[in-house]
């Protein structure tokens, strides 16, 4: 795995014990938008059926129990149970293992036509020539460009870094004094990578949750 946490900065609100939003560099962007490409049956074997919210944890425990006689054909079972990344565009998968990251291709260096899983072979159309390393570069990895600071809401929103933004939201939540402000610097590894899966699924106040707990409701009394 290549990367095994990110890290990124919290600016939190003393007072409500909330977070307002996140400041993040491609690494924990690029995590987010690969959450998004994550096939379904990824998501529901990763966050287990006890954290599952609906059936579908249970739809994927009577298939995992289904008799390999039942199914098409025995690689239909494992393709369902631990179906494959169909894209390579990203370098932070955090929760997946080997096997269910995208294949290393290699391509004919002479015709470009002819692609492999294996790099010791030949050419049908160029005899004797190896197949070289299809992947894409690595300046040009990921999903977002790496030379911009991103802004990332407790909803997980994601918009460019600026200090008029920083500004407006601060306007936004009432924040009077900045002295009721946290900058807190955060890691990201594979068990708040699950947390953060989760939460998404069903709140609102992902990085909150994540990082500080529940949110503290104020009660006017």
């Amino acid at each position: 795995m290549a990367t095994s946490k990110v890290s990124l900065k919290l600016l939190i609100d003393k007072k409500s014990h909330k977070v307002l939003f996140a400041e993040a560099g491609k690494d924990f962007v690029d995590f987010l938008l690969y959450l998004l490409t994550l096939p379904i049956g990824s998501v529901i074997r990763l966050l287990t059926e006890q954290d599952m919210v609906g059936c579908l944890g249970d739809l994927y425990k009577s298939v995992d129990e289904l008799g390999e006689s039942y199914m098409s054909t025995s690689q239909i079972k494992e393709s369902i149970l631990k179906p494959t990344v169909s894209i390579s565009a990203t370098e932070v998968p955090l929760l997946l293992s080997s096997d269910e990251l995208p294949t290393k291709l290699y391509k004919c260096r002479y015709c470009n036509k002819n692609t492999v899983k294996e790099p010791n072979g030949t050419c049908p159309s160029c005899v004797f020539r190896p197949y070289r390393d299809e992947r894409v570069p690595s300046a040009e990895k990921g999903f977002v460009k790496g030379v911009v600071t991103y802004m990332v809401m407790d909803n997980l929103e994601v918009s460019p870094m600026s200090s008029i933004s920083s500004i407006a939201l601060l306007n936004k939540f009432k924040i009077l004094e900045l002295s009721a402000l946290e900058e807190r610097v955060v890691d990201l590894d594979m068990a708040e990578a699950l947390k953060l899966l989760k939460e998404s699924l069903q709140s609102k106040t992902v990085l909150t949750k994540v990082f500080l707990g529940e949110v503290i409701t104020q009660v006017d009394l």
